[in-house]
């Protein structure tokens, strides 16, 4: 390959596709896994999710295209939970999916991430999806509502139905303990 054509390569969408997976691969897996609440379901879907949406890459708009994959990744997760739930009402018993747990573990030998992970795969699907998009990565409820493709309202009743749930749980309050009083929430 000459210089003049590196370059070329260099500064194609194949070059910016390279270039934005680099970029947010951590934070795709990051969020893929407190989707999935496992971190090789977390891989394989980010993986998926970029797969699909490669073909696409060249008519994306690139100040709009992690809203894009983020809204892909959403998708591909609920069609792959749809599956997979298919699969297990046919299984006459499921696998063991107990989490493993390692020396990484916090103070009182539960890993916070872990922790975290195992009740967001106890809410439901759409629950869990508001919870992430719009407390671990921060995203207002607007933009929440256009990544999931519904209304503020739906949005903001999921947000607090799941929240009343995760709050109700007892390993979430040892694990993180509330720092504000009650009546300022």
């Amino acid at each position: 390959m000459q210089p003049s054509d590196r370059k070329a390569a260099d500064s194609g969408p194949d070059a910016e596709f390279t270039r934005f997976v680099a970029a947010r691969w951590r934070a795709l897996t990051h969020t893929a896994y407190l989707l999935t609440g496992d971190f090789h379901e977390a891989e394989d879907l980010v993986q998926t999710t970029l797969a699909k949406v490669y073909p696409h890459w060249r008519r994306l708009d690139p100040e709009r295209a992690e809203h894009y994959v983020r809204r892909a990744l959403v998708n591909t997760n609920r069609s792959r939970y749809r599956r997979r739930r298919i699969t297990h009402l046919l299984l006459p018993s499921l696998p063991d999916t107990g989490p493993v747990h390692d020396d990484g573990a916090g103070a009182d030998g539960v890993d916070v991430y872990d922790a975290l992970a195992r009740e967001l795969a106890d809410l439901p699907e759409r629950q869990r999806a508001v919870v992430v998009l719009r407390y671990c990565e921060d995203l207002s409820v607007e933009e929440v509502a256009d990544v999931l493709g519904c209304s503020v309202g739906t949005v903001k009743s999921q947000a607090s139905r799941a929240l009343a749930k995760l709050r109700s749980r007892s390993s979430l309050t040892r694990t993180y303990p509330a720092s504000r009083p009650a009546e300022a929430r």
